[in-house]
């Protein structure tokens, strides 16, 4: 559900945040208010593609954020969520919060955050189309994907279950077939392979390569070949500490003996010379190792040769079996992995015929089971679609659409060669096909012209829906947007628009722009929208009503003014039709 949105910089608006409640929301206002403005922004937020035109004159950005609860129940869009590591803020025990943002830049540049997290708009559109559906502008609607024709047919026959489990074994199925189509490889492919992973794992075995060797080899190597340079400063070491006429040996030894003197004649250089004495020992316990090291300091042109060997046999090991861009672990580390994946490849390949009777036997009991259960599905999809259709096809009637015909068609999969074919999610395609005409074919949703036809027709789906046992069910979008769906009806007709989006926003959170006084008077919170001129600049700005602030927009929206009459036509439908909640 959307409970907050702030909108920054966005066409005509400067700068909005609004707070929203659950039930049946609509926005009225005259024409040219802004009111597409508002759902232009909304459709900017849920990922919808945009122009740096949206940028209001002489901002450097555009920006759009909204605060949602999202039911706990809500499997799908926590899953999206969680598969992400992305977190709610827990919001009660019902519902968790989750924040969005979206700007664009000037340059054309913007940038998406869900919980301060940056996502692609990719990501955004796929997220936000699990909480929103905008209907009536033809962008954001799943109403026009088939795939969620088969979820809204499965959700009303109450299938989710069945579809789960029957995708369940569908899977299981393919894993199964695929580990047969590798254990098929011809046997000469087969001892080939084996061919090589053996010589592999018997290379890398007689290498006994060592966890981090080939660092210690590496400045071993270095040690030694820049051994006469190393001779050399070790050289001029030694002559520093004790080889030279004025060394550092003699020349400590003579302030030691000189500090001792001192310090018996004045005692306060006790602490002084004690701390020169520690220094001294030091000094000579240094040299004492250095000559030790300079002692057994030997050159020797045969180990070099030896570790340059074995270098090189740790480098081609490497470059033959670690992969470039895998596990980040030390090279020796990478190249012993490679062996226990060989290892366990050469066992799999050796009981290949072991295990391919095993997985004939698994695959033709998988494929009974899907069988079956896609046959179950497929009739009980058909018995559903066949109540379904004529349940929508009769509220169409209600809601201005009388000669409209909806069918769902269950079409049987088919593969290239004609033969039956199964999907993870049955053996038939759903679809939604409509002829809003009389005499006119059915033809797909997405060919209907109108966009008040096709928000109606989310109407008529939507309320076909809660009429199943599962009228409270709290998965799936929550929030449902109607752009022009009042257009071309009125009387009667509009009545029973008003009726319906009431139904559903008993259990979904609705968004009604209209222009008809008998649909914003059903409301549960109205919202108007207004523009205005200030300092030479044109605002758009939005706000909820009060009851007498609505009372007054129910007569304008009636006559076109305020007056008496007016009023007194807007009291009536209040007191008829109203369900306002007041706001503070």
């Amino acid at each position: 559900m959307l409970e907050e949105l702030s909108i920054r910089n966005y066409a005509l608006i400067d700068s909005i945040n609004l707070s929203f409640r659950p039930g049946f929301n609509v926005l009225t206002g005259e024409t040219g208010a802004g009111k597409s403005i508002i759902v232009g922004s909304l459709s900017f937020l849920l990922g919808g593609k945009t122009e740096v035109d949206v940028i209001r004159s002489g901002c450097e950005e555009a920006s759009v954020s909204a605060v949602i609860s999202v039911n706990k129940n809500n499997k799908d869009v926590l899953e999206w969520l969680k598969t992400r590591d992305i977190e709610c803020e827990e919001d009660g025990d019902l519902s968790q919060t989750i924040i969005v943002r979206r700007n664009i830049k000037t340059t054309g540049r913007g940038s998406v955050f869900i919980q301060n997290i940056p996502v692609t708009r990719q990501d955004l559109t796929e997220f936000m189309s699990l909480l929103f559906d905008l209907h009536g502008q033809h962008n954001h609607e799943s109403l026009l994907r088939k795939e969620s024709h088969r979820r809204y047919l499965d959700r009303f026959a109450e299938l989710e279950d069945d579809v789960s489990d029957f995708s369940k074994t569908f899977l299981e199925l393919s894993e199964k077939r695929k580990a047969m189509e590798v254990s098929l490889k011809s046997d000469r492919e087969r001892e080939e392979r084996l061919e090589l992973l053996n010589f592999a794992v018997e290379e890398i075995t007689k290498a006994n390569i060592k966890t981090g060797e080939i660092r210690e080899l590496e400045q071993e190597g270095q040690k030694l070949t820049d051994f006469e340079k190393l001779i050399g400063f070790i050289n001029t070491a030694s002559e520093s500490f004790s080889e030279a006429e004025v060394s550092v040996i003699s020349l400590t030894r003579r302030a030691k003996n000189a500090m001792d003197s001192a310090s018996s004649v004045d005692t306060s250089l006790c602490e002084i010379n004690r701390r020169f004495e520690n220094l001294y020992y030091e000094i000579e316990d240094i040299a004492g190792d250095f000559r030790a090291y300079r002692s057994k300091l030997t050159f020797d042109p045969q180990r070099l040769e030896e570790v340059n060997d074995r270098l090189a046999l740790l480098y081609k090991l490497k470059k033959k079996y670690v992969k470039v861009g895998g596990i980040q672990a030390s090279d020796e580390e990478a190249i012993l992995s490679y062996k226990i994946e060989a290892e366990a490849e050469i066992e799999t390949l050796c009981c290949a015929e072991e295990n391919r009777e095993k997985l004939k036997a698994a695959i033709s009991a998988l494929e009974k089971a899907v069988i079956t259960k896609a046959l179950s599905l497929r009739e009980k999809r058909t018995a559903s679609s066949v109540k379904l259709s004529s349940l929508i096809t009769g509220i169409l009637k209600h809601l201005g659409m009388p000669n409209a015909n909806f069918k769902i068609a269950v079409n049987p999969k088919q593969n290239e060669a004609g033969l039956p074919s199964f999907g993870p999610y049955g053996s038939e395609d759903i679809e939604f096909l409509i002829s809003a005409n009389t005499g006119e074919p059915l033809k797909d949703l997405a060919r209907i012209a109108s966009g008040g036809e096709l928000s109606r027709v989310m109407l008529a789906i939507k309320t076909a829906l809660l009429s199943s046992e599962k009228q409270e069910e709290t998965g799936g979008v929550e929030t449902l947007v109607f752009d022009e769906i009042d257009t071309g009806i009125g009387g009667e007709v509009a009545l029973k628009v008003g009726e319906y989006l009431t139904k559903i926003g008993q259990f979904k959170q609705i968004f009604c722009v209209t222009h008809l006084a008998s649909i914003a008077v059903r409301a549960d919170n109205h919202f108007k929208v207004d523009k205005k001129t200030e300092s030479g600049r044109t605002y758009t700005g939005i706000g909820p009503l009060s009851a007498e602030g609505r009372r007054k927009e129910i007569a304008r929206m009636l006559a076109g003014d305020a007056g008496e009459a007016a009023l007194a036509h807007a009291d009536d439908l209040i007191k008829k039709y109203g369900n306002l909640k007041a706001h503070g």
